[in-house]
């Protein structure tokens, strides 16, 4: 070979998006150009149900805000107005749910949607006025059920919803967030919010603390999948990774750093799983807001919230990776009286349904 001959390797190869140079520091704050492609052919139709943290309300919002097909399984009832409906979290995510933060608890979703869970399984609070609460959705009614049974009869329903989001939906758009969590030691019930902090009551000799680790978030995951799949084999399975920090973390570690750990080991669980399943996908949004690219540009003074400008440039992304150009299905998969409803409460900017925030209120610094 000569000496001005350049030898031959797989970097020679490779396409300028995967170099730092060309593809993030001389693009701009909103270039990251061909950041995503969905490998999915979608029908131009496609239901989409979403789930997850605080920051999947934004992927709801954007699809209703570009007339596609969101999944609304569990409307509010009859003429319900808008505030009201929201203040009873309906439209919020596609099924009643309220916050979905761990794969723990996605599991339990998907076992009382297929069956194997029973609602009379979940353990409830009664607060100091005699109102119930169940655990997994500890503030959908914002004072509580008047009753256990009307309660099982409520997470029942949602159930059932959250099933015909799996079996109806094309695309199923699930948001990791925490890795943190509180767990019953003697029954192993997961909790959405720890005991205390808004219903319920502590007991320091039943609830634990829990963060986490990766193979417990994976097999948490993988079991859920595979039960999904056994409802829907048809179903996408779209992972994401809330930007938004922790509000408060029970490890020890400053919340910097807890925070850190947290969205390290979800966005790792989120990879492996796309990499192991053709049927599932990862986008990066945690990457386009957390990202050096950005500066944090897109956080709010509070460095938590997410700005609306932020939340424009990733679901710019997202629909420019997404590929709807398969025929209609044909399917509809709600009515038109729950998209308007749902349309009505779509924008970025409205706040958004956050079940962690009520741990700031133990801040007393």
């Amino acid at each position: 070979m000569k000496p001005t001959e350049k030898a031959d390797n797989p970097y020679r190869h490779i396409a300028p998006r995967g170099f730092w140079r060309s593809a993030v520091a001389e693009t701009g704050l909103y270039g990251l150009a061909d950041l995503w492609k969905s490998q999915w052919h979608l029908p131009q139709d496609a239901a989409f149900a979403t789930f997850g943290s605080c920051f999947a309300q934004h992927i709801s919002r954007a699809l209703i805000a570009r007339k596609l097909n969101w999944l609304n399984a569990e409307p509010a009832p009859g003429r319900t107005p808008p505030d009201l409906a929201k203040a009873f979290n309906y439209g919020v995510f596609s099924a009643r749910t309220g916050n979905i933060y761990t794969a723990a608890q996605l599991l339990y979703w998907v076992r009382l949607a297929n069956g194997s869970l029973p609602a009379d399984a979940i353990e409830l609070w009664q607060d100091g006025k005699g109102r119930v609460h169940d655990v997994l959705r500890p503030g959908i009614e914002p004072t509580g059920f008047a009753s256990a049974a009307e309660a099982r009869a409520s997470l029942a329903g949602t159930a059932r919803a959250f099933r015909r989001c799996i079996t109806d939906a094309d695309a199923f758009g699930f948001t990791l967030g925490l890795t943190e969590g509180w767990i019953n030691t003697a029954t192993g019930q997961s909790y959405s919010l720890c005991p205390g902090t808004g219903v319920g009551d502590f007991d320091p000799a039943v609830h634990a603390f829990h963060n986490y680790r990766y193979a417990e978030i994976r097999s948490g995951l993988e079991q859920a999948l595979t039960a999904m799949w056994a409802l829907n084999p048809n179903l996408k399975v779209l992972l994401t990774v809330s930007p938004v920090p922790l509000v408060a973390t029970a490890s020890g570690d400053h919340v910097l750093v807890a925070t850190q750990y947290s969205k390290s080991v979800l966005r790792a669980v989120a990879g492996d799983a796309a990499q192991d399943h053709p049927a599932v996908e990862y986008f990066p949004s945690y990457e386009i807001i957390a990202a050096p690219p950005t500066r944090g540009a897109f956080f709010e003074p509070n460095l938590r919230g997410i700005a609306a400008e932020g939340v424009e440039l990733v679901m710019r992304h997202f629909f420019a990776g997404i590929d709807l150009t398969a025929p209609a299905s044909g399917r509809k998969t709600a009515d038109d009286a729950a998209r308007k409803e749902a349309d009505l409460r779509r924008t970025a900017q409205e706040k958004l349904v956050c079940e962690e925030m009520i741990l700031e209120r133990f801040n007393e610094a």
